[in-house]
C-alpha cells in the first residue's frame, strides 16, 4: 500500500487554481520530491495533505486515511515543518517541544527516544529562547517539534531555507536516518543538490503535474527552469581602484563573546563582494555595523566615506539595503512602495515620478503601477525590492540572502539586475547560501568563528583550497569552525 494517494485534486482561490487535476503516490518509506517554481502550489498540496485546507475537487489519503472524512487520524500519523520553521520565537526550546507534545497528545519523555539523535544536539540551550537560535539550531528544533509524536510520514516545506550549505548537508543526513526508521518523507527545497537527494520527484508548474521520475531524469528534461544557462559578468574597469568600503581590525563583543574577532578587508565601487558563513560565523553581525544599524566593540570603518562609529545617519542616506524578508510593504501598490521609500531617502517628488516610470518599464511593471504589493508572486516582489534599494542610487547595496527559496531561474533573473547595478558603479554586497551565486561574485570572503579565513576570487580560491567548487570550498572551512554556531 502507498503511504500517499493523491487523485485529480483541485484546489482554487477565487479566479486563481492554485492546484489543477493533481496526481501522484509515494510508497511507504520512499524520500518523495515535490519541485517547482514559486507559485506552483507545492504549499497548497501540502496544507490539503496535513489536513489544514480542503480540496475543491479530487480525493488524497494518506496512510490509507481520507483528507476530508479521516482528518483526526490522518494528524495523529504526519509530522509538518513548514518553510517558516513554525516555532515560537518568544518560548524556550524546550517549552516549544513541549508546546508541540501536547498538542499531538503526548509527552517529550514518550517520544524522546524518537528524537534522541536530532535533539540531543540542541538540548544543552533548551532554556534559551527560539528567538535566539541560528537557522540550523531552529532547524534542529522544528524537527523534533515535528517528530515527537512519532509520525509515520513527514511533511517538510523548503525546510532549509536560509540555512548554511554545511546545515543543510546535515539536516538531510538526518532524513537519511530518518527513512531508515521507515517514515516516508515528502519535501520541497529549492536546492539542486537537495533535489538529488529524493529517490523520485514531481515537478510542479502552475498548479498542474509536470513530469514525475528520478531527480535526474527530471533536472535533464526541465533543465531550462532548474539549470538556467550561467551569465557573463566582466568587473567594471574604470571605476575599480576607489574603496567604497574599508574596514580595519573591527571587532563586536557581546561580553566575552566575540561575534566579529578584528575582520580587515575593502571593497572597491561597482565590485560584487560576496560576504559569506555559516550560521553564527558572524556575518550578520558586521554587516550590521557596516549599515550603521549596530556600533562596533574596537577597530575602524568606512563606508561611501563615512565614518560608521560617528556619521551612520550618513552612511544609511547613501546605501541601500535588501533583506531576505523583502522589506516592502504588503498592503501598499508598487507605485506607493517607490514612493515611500525614494521619500525616505529624501528624493525631490519630480525625480520620484520620472525616475518611478522609467523603473516600472524596465521591470514590465507598467500595468501593474497600481497593484498590491501581497498580490505579486514572490519573484517579482525580489526583483522590486531590489530595484527600490538602489532607486536612489546609492554607493553600495547590501543584500542579505536576498534569493531565499527561489527558484534558479528567478535567481538567474535577480542577479542579471545585479550585474546592471554594478555595471552602473553601484558596489553589490551580498550574502548568500546558494554557493552556486558565489560563483557570480567578483571576490568572496569567507567568515569562520567571527574571523575571515579566506578571500579572493571564485578561482582563486577553488585554486588554493584545491576544491572544484565553492560549495566545496565553503564546506571545507566551514568543518573547521571550533565554537558552536550558536
Amino acid at each position: 500500500m502507498n503511504a500517499i494517494e493523491v487523485n485529480n485534486v483541485s484546489r482554487s482561490y477565487g479566479k486563481v487554481k492554485a492546484l489543477d487535476d493533481v496526481s501522484f503516490t509515494v510508497g511507504k518509506g520512499e524520500v518523495f520530491g515535490l519541485i517547482g517554481p514559486d507559485g506552483a502550489g507545492k504549499t497548497s498540496m501540502y496544507r490539503i495533505l496535513c489536513t489544514l485546507l480542503l480540496p475543491d475537487g479530487g480525493t488524497a489519503a494518506v496512510d490509507g486515511y481520507d483528507v476530508v472524512t479521516q482528518l483526526k487520524d490522518i494528524r495523529r500519523r504526519v509530522g509538518y515543518m513548514p518553510g517558516k520553521f513554525s516555532l515560537y520565537q518568544d518560548l524556550t526550546v524546550e517549552e516549544n517541544l513541549r508546546f508541540f507534545a501536547t498538542l499531538f497528545g503526548t509527552t517529550v519523555e514518550e517520544g524522546y527516544d524518537s528524537i534522541r539523535a536530532i535533539y540531543s544536539q540542541i538540548e544543552r540551550f533548551k532554556d534559551r529562547k527560539a528567538g535566539a537560535l541560528s537557522g540550523g539550531m531552529k532547524q534542529k528544533l522544528a524537527l523534533s517539534c515535528a517528530l515527537v509524536h512519532q509520525p509515520s510520514v513527514l511533511f517538510l516545506d523548503e525546510p532549509t531555507t536560509g540555512v548554511d550549505p554545511v546545515s543543510r548537508k546535515d539536516f538531510w543526513d538526518m532524513l537519511g536516518a530518518l527513512k531508515e526508521r521507515g517514515i516516508t518523507i515528502v519535501a520541497s527545497t529549492p536546492y539542486l543538490d537537495e533535489v538529488r537527494r529524493c529517490e523520485r520527484v514531481a515537478f510542479l508548474d502552475h498548479g498542474k503535474v509536470r513530469g514525475i521520475g528520478t531527480p535526474d531524469e527530471m533536472l535533464t528534461r526541465f533543465a531550462d527552469i532548474f539549470n538556467p544557462p550561467g551569465i557573463e559578468h566582466e568587473q567594471a574597469s574604470d571605476v575599480k581602484d576607489e574603496n567604497v568600503i574599508e574596514v580595519e581590525h573591527l571587532v563586536k563583543a557581546f561580553g566575552s563573546f566575540h561575534a566579529v574577532d578584528g575582520i580587515s578587508f575593502t571593497v572597491k565601487r561597482g565590485e560584487i563582494f560576496g560576504f559569506l558563513g555559516a550560521n553564527g560565523a558572524g556575518k550578520t553581525t558586521a554587516m550590521h555595523m557596516l549599515t550603521g544599524l549596530n556600533q562596533p566593540t574596537s577597530g575602524t570603518g568606512r563606508v561611501v566615506g563615512y565614518d560608521i562609529r560617528t556619521e551612520h545617519e550618513q552612511i544609511k542616506k547613501h546605501i541601500g539595503y535588501m533583506s531576505q524578508k523583502f522589506s516592502l510593504y504588503e498592503d501598499l501598490t508598487v507605485a506607493e512602495n517607490i514612493r515611500l521609500f525614494a521619500g525616505i531617502y529624501g528624493m525631490a517628488d519630480k525625480d520620484i515620478a520620472r525616475k518611478t516610470d522609467e523603473l516600472l518599464e524596465r521591470l514590465r511593471f507598467a500595468d501593474h503601477k497600481n497593484t498590491l504589493v501581497a498580490s505579486l508572486p514572490l519573484g517579482w516582489k525580489q526583483k522590486l525590492a531590489f530595484s527600490v534599494s538602489i532607486f536612489h542610487e546609492p554607493g553600495v547595496v547590501f543584500l542579505d540572502e536576498p534569493t531565499g527559496g527561489v527558484d534558479p531561474a528567478t535567481r538567474r533573473q535577480f542577479w542579471e539586475l545585479i550585474y546592471d547595478a554594478a555595471s552602473r558603479g553601484i558596489t553589490v554586497f551580498v550574502t548568500t547560501h546558494y554557493m552556486d551565486e558565489a560563483e557570480y561574485c567578483d571576490r568572496i570572503s569567507i567568515m569562520v568563528d567571527g574571523k575571515i579565513k579566506a578571500m579572493g576570487s571564485p578561482e582563486e580560491l577553488k585554486q588554493k583550497f584545491n576544491q572544484p567548487d565553492m560549495d566545496h570550498v565553503f564546506t571545507h572551512l566551514a568543518r573547521q569552525a571550533t565554537r558552536s554556531s550558536d
